[in-house]
C-alpha cells in the first residue's frame, strides 16, 4: 500500500472547472436565468445553499439523462488542473472530489482525472428523466468539512498536511478546517474570511501556497 503524505480536497463547479453544471442543466432546461440567479445567490452566501439546490433541481424536472452526456462534452477544467492534480499524486498527495453539484458530472471527471475519492449530490432518475428531486444528503458547507475531516482520518494524514481549494460559500467551512485553505478566483464572501486567494484561474499559481511538496 502506498504511502499517503497529504490530501488535497477539491471542489469542482467553478474551480476545478470553469463552469456550474445546474446552470448548464437549467439552460437546457429552458429556466436558465431563475437557476443561474440561484447559483450566484447561494455562492454568495446570500441563500441557504440546501434550500437553494432543491428549488433549482425541481426546475430540472422531465429532462433526459442524455443532457449530462451533451453537458459533460461542454466543460472545461480549470487552466493546468490536471496538471496540478497529477503532480499531487506523483507526490503521494490524495485529491478528493467534494461538490454541492451531481455525481452524474462528478464521478466522470474523477474517473478521467484518476481520482478515486469524490462525493456529490445524487439525483433522482426515473424512467431516464429528473423527477426534480434529490437522494439522501445534501453536501452543504458542514458536509464538505465533514468529509475533508474524514477522508484525512481514513487515510492518516495529519491536518497540517490537508489542502483545501473552493470558491464559493459552501466550501468556507473546509478551507477553513484545511491546513490549507485556498480561495480560487473565490466569491466575495471567500476573499473576506480566507487569506490565501488564487485571483487567476490557474492552478499553476497554488504550487507557491503549498510548502510540503
Amino acid at each position: 500500500m502506498k504511502k499517503i503524505k497529504g490530501l488535497c480536497v477539491l471542489d469542482v463547479d467553478g474551480t476545478l472547472i470553469e463552469e456550474e453544471v445546474i446552470d448548464l442543466l437549467g439552460k437546457e432546461a429552458e429556466c436558465e436565468n431563475e437557476v443561474a440567479l440561484l447559483t450566484v445567490q447561494a455562492m454568495r452566501g446570500e441563500l441557504d445553499f440546501e434550500e437553494s439546490l432543491r428549488k433549482r433541481v425541481s426546475l430540472l424536472q422531465g429532462l433526459s439523462v442524455d443532457t449530462f452526456d451533451k453537458i459533460y462534452h461542454e466543460l472545461h477544467l480549470s487552466k493546468n488542473a490536471a496538471k496540478f492534480i497529477k503532480v499531487l499524486q506523483e507526490n503521494q498527495i490524495e485529491v478528493g472530489l467534494v461538490s454541492g453539484g451531481f455525481t452524474t458530472i462528478v464521478e466522470r471527471l474523477a474517473k478521467d482525472l484518476g481520482i478515486s475519492i469524490y462525493t456529490a449530490n445524487q439525483l433522482e432518475i426515473r424512467e431516464d428523466h429528473l423527477t426534480g428531486n434529490l437522494i439522501g444528503p445534501i453536501i452543504s458547507r458542514e458536509v464538505k468539512e465533514a468529509t475533508l475531516v474524514r477522508w484525512a482520518e481514513e487515510l492518516q494524514v495529519p491536518f497540517e498536511r490537508t489542502i483545501a481549494i473552493g470558491d464559493g460559500a459552501n466550501d468556507l467551512d473546509m478551507l477553513k478546517r484545511a491546513g490549507v485553505g485556498i480561495g480560487f478566483c473565490a466569491k466575495a464572501i471567500v476573499k473576506e474570511e480566507i487569506p490565501l486567494q488564487i485571483e487567476e484561474r490557474d492552478f499553476l499559481k497554488v504550487y507557491k501556497l503549498i510548502d510540503f511538496l
